[in-house]
């Protein structure tokens, strides 16, 4: 079996998981998040957590990106698995760092697919599904900063066209952890 120091490899400048018997460099690199903010009529889909970290909190449909897949097909993907609901993506509007975690997620504005009324209900990882309108959002039973960050994105864009991606509120420092100055300048 191998065994695995941490230290600083050669020709780098922080500290890894490296194989103390052929040197192989393990990296650990950011996870990717995607998810959406569903718009209905002024509405957004929100989902009340099923499942640890924050269970029975609300959140939007989002989730780990798979390999294979593209950004939007996670989100999608998402959405269907915690909402069933079938959406269409109209542009990005927020991406966000969360270091401190180890995450950069990405979300999407998007609108439910078909014809008809909205479709969706309640997913594996959800204990209910609802549409709320901005002022019915039960922001103190939010379960993450993110979350928080892209209702303000979307709220921002007051149901116009989409501009720059939002990214972390400056004010707000959780989950940001900025490298020191002598670090980002090596």
């Amino acid at each position: 079996m191998k065994s695995f120091v941490r230290q600083v490899p050669a020709g780098d400048n922080r500290e890894r998981s490296v194989c103390g018997d052929c040197g192989y460099v393990a990296y650990e690199n950011p996870k990717v998040v995607v998810g959406s903010v569903v718009v209905s009529e002024g509405r957004v889909l929100m989902c009340r957590r099923a499942i640890e970290p924050r269970r029975g909190f609300w959140t939007l449909p989002a989730g780990y990106m798979e390999l294979g897949e593209t950004l939007e097909e996670g989100a999608a993907r998402e959405a269907l698995e915690e909402a069933e609901a079938a959406i269409e993506i109209e542009g990005i509007l927020g991406i966000f760092s969360i270091s401190r975690i180890g995450q950069v997620q990405v979300f999407f504005l998007a609108r439910f697919g078909g014809d008809g009324p909205p479709m969706f209900g309640p997913g594996e990882e959800s204990l209910e599904v609802c549409l709320f309108a901005p002022d019915e959002i039960p922001r103190e039973e939010i379960a993450f900063p993110s979350v928080h960050w892209a209702l303000d994105a979307w709220l921002d864009t007051n149901g116009g066209p989409l501009g720059r991606p939002a990214c972390n509120p400056p004010n707000d420092v959780r989950g940001v952890h900025r490298m020191p100055p002598e670090a980002a300048a090596s």
